[in-house]
């Protein structure tokens, strides 16, 4: 019989919050962590706004040496992993650390050191560049640092999908489980791209929005005045285990991680499938894997960018899914907030997602204040939504034409 895998801790740090219960409040209250840029000198850059944590201090939980060698994408993933474990009530001495997993995945990983480091070459020579340059840089080393911190022996590794990073590792490390290879794992996303030249990347591809006059209200999903998403930087992480190993540590259950779908479009490196076809087929695959039907979804924490296209197809998308069911399916963007966290925004969803079950409340879209008629569903404008919500969808897009989809639920023996 296959293991079931719940969810017992969640670590969070985005722009609305260092922590899961600053995150969740201010989410709730429908407050925006979007502002202007403070971490570099954006004159001259179209877009000057971004979802940025300047009160993060990494030296809060961890050592001085030890986080001087750790890019930002990395510190940003031992903290929010040390809080979920916290929140988990897990004691690393009483676990065997061979069972203990890190699926730990960012789109874009140590571009900040390497940016910074590739100034320095080019200023100074090649003989003054950090000699911690690349294990800063690498993808996997978020996890890597991780592992190490916390002493984890088990499968450890980056799984990396663009903006649908995050919800890839946490279905991965769901099938980890099942196949029993791991009893417990850590697993999310990271980001930290919030400079100079990944901002400029996404201005050339015309990703981003230019609403610099307005930070707080230039993420809008699903408005007819939407013209870009938001950049945003943080972690989301969730301690997943069987159920058999939470039970006999007495842990508390926040939720069942029932169902994961994965799918490609095969169709462009930035757009979305005519349609939504692959994104409903990975939401398809979700509810057959949770053995639901799409009317017993509570909430849906959608993808949500806010850009012209990704809004209107994801729409689009959800009704292939659901059917006649989505015209009484709750929708919200939490982007309209954090901003978009590219492989990282998946780990930060789940954990949104867990939350809702766990807190009985729906956080909002903000922003939305002319409705796209092209986009028609119920997409929690503007207000909290408080009420018994027992399953749960979270779903990530991302370029090079990847979807993912996993559904939570309320937990029952």
């Amino acid at each position: 019989m296959t293991e079931r895998v719940v969810v017992t801790g969640v670590g969070l740090i985005t722009p609305v919050g260092v922590d899961s219960a600053t995150t969740w409040k201010n989410l709730v209250d429908g407050k925006s962590g979007i502002d202007q840029i403070q971490s570099f000198d954006s004159e001259g850059f179209e877009s000057r706004i971004a979802g940025e944590i300047p009160e993060f201090d990494p030296l809060e939980r961890l050592e001085r040496k030890a986080s001087r060698r750790l890019d930002r994408f990395a510190q940003f993933a031992c903290v929010a992993s040390l809080e979920a474990l916290d929140h988990a009530g897990i004691d690393m001495e009483k676990e065997d650390a061979t069972r203990v997993a890190v699926l730990i995945g960012s789109g874009v990983g140590g571009i900040q050191t390497l940016s910074e480091q590739f100034d320095v070459m080019r200023e100074k020579g090649p003989t003054r560049v950090n000699p911690f340059l690349i294990p800063m840089m690498l993808t996997d080393l978020a996890g890597g640092q991780v592992s190490m911190l916390i002493g984890a022996k088990g499968p450890n590794f980056a799984t990396v999908s663009a903006c649908a990073t995050g919800a890839d590792s946490i279905g991965e490390a769901k099938a980890m489980i099942e196949r029993g290879d791991a009893d417990v794992a850590i697993a999310g996303g990271t980001e930290a791209g919030v400079c100079e030249i990944a901002v400029a990347g996404f201005n050339a591809c015309m990703a981003l929005s230019k609403n610099n006059d307005d930070p707080q209200g230039a993420s809008r999903p699903f408005d007819a005045e939407r013209d870009g998403f938001v950049l945003g930087e943080g972690a989301g992480v969730l301690v997943l285990e069987s159920v058999e190993h939470a039970q006999a540590r007495g842990a508390e259950v926040l939720a069942e991680l029932a169902g994961y779908g994965a799918t490609s479009d095969a169709h462009h490196v930035t757009q979305p499938g005519p349609g939504g076809e692959g994104a409903a087929r990975a939401m398809q695959l979700a509810f057959k894997q949770a053995a639901i039907a799409p009317d017993e979804v509570d909430y849906i924490n959608a993808h949500g960018t806010s850009t012209p296209l990704n809004d209107k197809t994801e729409t689009e998308a959800m009704k292939r899914a659901f059917g006649d069911a989505i015209n009484n399916v709750p929708v919200s963007s939490t982007k309209s907030m954090t901003g978009h966290l590219l492989g990282a925004a998946g780990g930060v969803e789940a954990a949104i997602s867990v939350m809702a079950i766990a807190k009985s409340a729906i956080p909002p879209t903000i922003n939305l204040q002319n409705p796209d008629p092209d986009c028609d569903l119920d997409y929690t404008p503007n207000m909290v939504r408080r009420g018994v919500v027992r399953t749960t969808m979270s779903n990530s897009l991302g370029f090079g034409g990847h979807n993912a989809s996993l559904i939570f639920k309320s937990y029952e023996d």
